[in-house]
């Protein structure tokens, strides 16, 4: 299993090949591929990688999939005993990332490597015989 730790928007989030991720709003447009550099951490195949701040040569492939906005988060300020109640709400900008490959010195781990390995359940012919 391939993983890398990156950071962005001031936090530091575990990726893997083939998931999305939520994170901070990106100043970039939807479908648009970005490569991220900040590596902090890169395991692979039991081999790790570890960065002081960062991994020299890593870096994570990503396409931005959309904007969004994140659920609803309220926040409630009440003085008893003085009629005084302020209720507010907020949602946070975010982006949903892609990520496509994890490359470490020129040697690319993408998710179609780690797919590759499962069998497929059943051919094609099987679904036509059990129909007639």
């Amino acid at each position: 299993m391939t993983y890398a730790i990156i950071e962005t928007g001031g936090k530091q989030l575990r990726v893997e090949p083939g998931r999305f991720y939520d994170i901070e709003l990106l100043p970039v447009e939807p479908d648009v591929d970005l490569t991220i550099d900040r590596v902090l951490f890169v395991q692979h195949d039991g081999g790790v990688s570890i960065g002081q701040p960062f991994v020299e040569g890593a870096t994570v492939e990503a396409t931005v999939l959309q904007h969004r906005r994140g659920r609803k988060v309220l926040v409630y300020k009440m003085k008893p005993k003085k009629k005084t109640r302020n209720k507010r709400g907020h949602r946070q900008e975010i982006t949903r990332l892609m990520i496509n490959s994890i490359s470490l010195n020129g040697s690319v781990f993408s998710a179609d490597e780690s797919a590759s390995t499962v069998p497929a359940s059943q051919p094609e012919d099987a679904y036509e015989t059990a129909a007639e």
